[in-house]
């Protein structure tokens, strides 16, 4: 039972990045001179500010947040916020599939982390490892030996990678473990909100740019779809359902997070192109698709395979 909820949590996800991707479109449609900069951090504030509207009953009921839980959520939101806001802009310039593979780097980061914590030379499997997500990801952004240059959408989406690294850190802090889920998720979903309001509002051109970038109905509903099923159903699926299996499971399972996005990407952007009276064309299945996104796959599976358990990536991109 729990490795169908924690695929499901990496299925809600998934749902992320074609949606992300054309919510862009519709709102740059909309707002033709506004930087992607600008709808990306609204983007946060939009979603992360439903999501915590929709989840506040539900923590009403359990009582408030302890002071731990406090400091951990906000951890979280700082960490996660700036990850999935810089993720949100970098994947208006590269495509879905290609940002869902790459955000995975972050299981790679984390054990290099811990050998500079612990000044300790990085083992062959983490420089095997390490190598097969370059290359993955240099397959997939298309880099080449005469064009040694990767672009903004994917050097935006390693960065965001390397965020959600430290976020994790919070996550495995064992001064936390007393904390619960529940109001750890509202407090970072409350968290993004504020983190995001200032820099909106220095980045819109004119304030009543913060009205129309949601003011459609398009808007409206992949805003609460992202709110309801890639915010709180997959943080919640994960919080709840992840303690009942091994890290070294639930990391393997989270590698079908970008697997489950290649798949939709090849029927939802043309459904998603139609709401937004858009063109959204479907991807389709290339070999630097099948072979970048299998490095990286190799890779994470690689660095999870029989090591001592440590926590997976409680949220990415997404």
């Amino acid at each position: 039972m729990p490795l169908l909820f924690l695929i499901l949590a990496c299925a809600f996800w998934g749902l992320s990045f074609p949606l992300m991707k054309a919510l862009h479109l519709e709102q740059a449609a909309r707002l033709p001179e506004a930087t992607t900069a600008f709808l990306s951090a609204w983007m946060q504030i939009a979603r992360f500010g439903m999501a915590a509207v929709i989840l506040l009953p539900f923590v009403v009921r359990r009582g408030r947040p302890t002071r731990l839980e406090l400091r951990q959520g906000l951890w979280i939101a700082l960490w996660g916020g700036l990850g999935m806001g810089i993720q949100a802009d970098g994947l208006a310039h590269t495509e879905a599939s290609i940002s869902a593979f790459l955000t995975q780097a972050y299981c790679i980061f984390l054990p290099l982390w811990a050998c500079l914590k612990h000044r300790q030379p990085p083992g062959a499997r983490i420089i095997f490892a390490t190598m097969l997500v370059l290359t993955g990801g240099a397959v997939l952004s298309g880099l080449r030996l005469d064009n040694l240059r990767l672009g903004r959408g994917e050097v935006e989406t390693i960065i965001a990678a390397f965020l959600f690294t430290f976020q994790i850190l919070v996550l495995e802090d064992p001064k936390y473990a007393e904390t619960r889920g529940m109001p750890v998720t509202f407090v970072m979903f409350v968290g993004i909100t504020l983190l995001f309001l200032p820099i909106t509002a220095m980045m819109a051109k004119q304030p009543v740019d913060c009205l129309v970038a949601g003011a459609s109905l398009p808007a409206f509903a992949m805003i609460l779809i992202l709110a309801l099923f890639c915010s709180v159903g997959a943080y919640l699926l994960m919080n709840i359902w992840q303690p009942h299996v091994s890290a070294t499971e639930a990391g393997l399972i989270y590698t079908t997070e970008p697997v489950i996005t290649a798949i939709y990407v090849l029927f939802l952007p043309a459904m998603l192109g139609k709401l937004i009276h858009s063109t959204y064309a479907n991807e389709s299945i290339t070999p630097s698709l099948l072979v970048g996104g299998s490095f990286i796959v190799a890779a994470n599976v690689l660095m999870q395979w029989k090591r001592k358990p440590h926590p997976p990536a409680v949220a990415p991109v997404q």
